[in-house]
């Protein structure tokens, strides 16, 4: 049994099931680690939820211009072509379904593909909506990028959320250390398990996988 991914291995995986020349929006977190495994020979373009066309991966050293970042505030260099665009102008490309493909965090996923990525309904958790309900609803496939299990060793893969919706029935896949998990009419298929075998997964989450 492999090891379970690095967080370095989940974005390069996501990257190379990103099809050749999607038009594609990362998420604030973890997302953003898909840019800096990207191949730009096949023509993938990034969306920055602040503006951007042309995102590359995270600028490093001399790079750095502080007013040349993502969504994340996360310096950022250019891709050859790289164009601005007013803040409206970037929601209405995701409102419009122009976007291929976004990959978001998420802190619950359910089996129908709900998603739970802006608040955990505690208390003193700080909301935080940001465009993901527009990339939701607005993006042709969503990716999740997260954790299988939380700090608790909760699944947050689950059988209906518990936390408040960002979108419904809109994930189509779920990145995660133990594999991808694909979310389909027939149920959650595991793509390949790694750390764990698929029974001892199907133990943890309480679900049943293919």
């Amino acid at each position: 049994m492999s090891d379970r991914l690095t967080k370095d291995q989940i974005a390069a995986m996501i990257a190379d099931d990103i099809p050749t020349g999607a038009f594609v929006n990362l998420g604030i977190g973890q997302p953003t680690l898909v840019a800096d495994h990207l191949d730009l020979e096949r023509g993938v373009v990034l969306h920055t939820e602040n503006g951007m066309l042309g995102m590359g991966r995270a600028a490093v050293g001399d790079e750095v211009d502080p007013d040349l970042i993502n969504a994340g505030k996360i310096p950022v260099v250019e891709t050859p072509g790289a164009s601005y665009f007013h803040h409206a102008d970037s929601f209405a490309m995701m409102r419009g379904g122009h976007l291929d493909v976004c990959v978001l965090g998420a802190f619950q996923v359910a089996v129908n593909g709900d998603l739970a990525n802006w608040h955990t309904g505690a208390p003193d958790a700080i909301p935080a909506v940001g465009g993901a309900m527009d990339l939701a609803i607005g993006a042709k496939d969503v990716f999740v990028m997260m954790t299988l299990f939380g700090k608790d060793g909760a699944s947050k893969l689950v059988r209906e959320c518990t936390y408040p919706l960002t979108g419904v029935a809109c994930v189509s896949r779920v990145y995660t250390e133990h594999g991808v998990f694909e979310i389909t009419p027939a149920g959650v298929r595991l793509r390949e398990p790694y750390g764990a075998t698929l029974e001892e997964l199907e133990d943890r989450t309480g679900l049943p996988l293919r």
